[in-house]
């Protein structure tokens, strides 16, 4: 098992229609667009922390989420 703050999580914005997926806790020390409407988050240790998808209900099916060969263990829906 993974420690503690290494659950990833999604975070819809409708309000400036962006999806955040956070691949780890903590706070971004640099974020870098990597394509167009797609900015990827940077840890103090240079690791991806996150990546934020603007224009997101354009580009993705935000009512539908499908996991596939993903080892689930725990699934929670707010």
């Amino acid at each position: 098992q993974l420690p503690r703050g290494l659950t990833m999580k999604l975070h819809c914005y409708p309000g400036t229609d962006s999806l955040y997926i956070e691949l780890r806790a903590g706070d971004a020390m640099e974020t870098r667009e990597i394509a167009d409407g797609l900015n990827a988050d940077f840890g103090s240790d240079g690791t991806v922390v996150g990546l934020d998808i603007d224009g997101a209900s354009s580009k993705l099916d935000l009512g539908t989420l499908e996991a596939i060969a993903l080892p689930i263990v725990s699934l929670k829906a707010a």
